[in-house]
């Protein structure tokens, strides 16, 4: 099955996977060897993460990662989850179709064991089968770009005022974008990312919008 090639002009591609353990041997006739025991060891101590350093007063110019705040918000979040949620319906939608292929493939495959004409129907249906894998595969991408963009639009919408907002109260002039490739260093303490983060799910976004239905 061809996979859904992922958007990203802006948010996070979502990669799932399982990690599958290896199952259990069956027990032999020999009594196992109980493991040595190991000396208790003390719990580690717990290592308070310093403070997050304070903007400097006075300073005119700032960064965000957008990254960050797609990661971390509230709303970040909720657009990150429809994408894959939606990927995931459609990569379901192509693997039962891909399923039917492979049945009627195999059906056709026994030829001897099938009349001419019932041959020649499953031959029609494979044709049929691969016209519509296409077609699932082109509208699975087109469903999957149309919710980046509405997700993009609604996520630039509410971020906008909330970036100007943080950077008029921190009395900056120029606000950088760090995924942007424009700054080689900055000192931690000009990145206000964590500040629009917090502001943004204070500000109660209006509500995501919902992933295109199936026609």
């Amino acid at each position: 099955m061809k996979g859904i090639t992922p958007m990203r002009p802006f948010f996070l591609s979502i990669v799932i996977s399982a990690a599958i353990g290896a199952a259990p041997c069956a027990a032999t006739a020999q009594t196992p060897q109980a493991p040595p025991q190991k000396p208790a060891q003390a719990a580690p101590a717990q290592v308070t993460p310093p403070p997050a350093p304070s903007f400097p007063e006075g300073a005119k110019t700032a960064f965000m990662n957008p990254q960050r705040i797609l990661a971390e918000s509230v709303l970040g979040k909720a657009s990150t989850a429809k994408m894959s949620a939606l990927r995931t319906q459609k990569q379901a939608e192509l693997a039962a179709k891909n399923k039917e292929l492979e049945t009627t493939q195999q059906k056709l495959a026994s030829g001897s064991l099938l009349s001419q004409a019932a041959a020649a129907a499953a031959q029609k249906s494979v044709d049929r089968l691969q016209v519509e894998i296409q077609r699932t595969q082109q509208d699975a991408e087109a469903a999957l770009l149309e919710l980046q963009q509405q997700l993009n639009i609604e996520f630039d919408r509410v971020l906008g005022p909330i970036v100007a907002q943080v950077a008029r109260e921190k009395g900056v002039q120029v606000l950088l974008r760090i995924d942007a490739g424009a700054v080689a260093w900055a000192d931690p303490a000009l990145d206000l990312t964590g500040e629009i983060v917090k502001s943004l799910d204070a500000a109660k976004p209006a509500a995501p919008v919902k992933p295109p239905t199936n026609p």
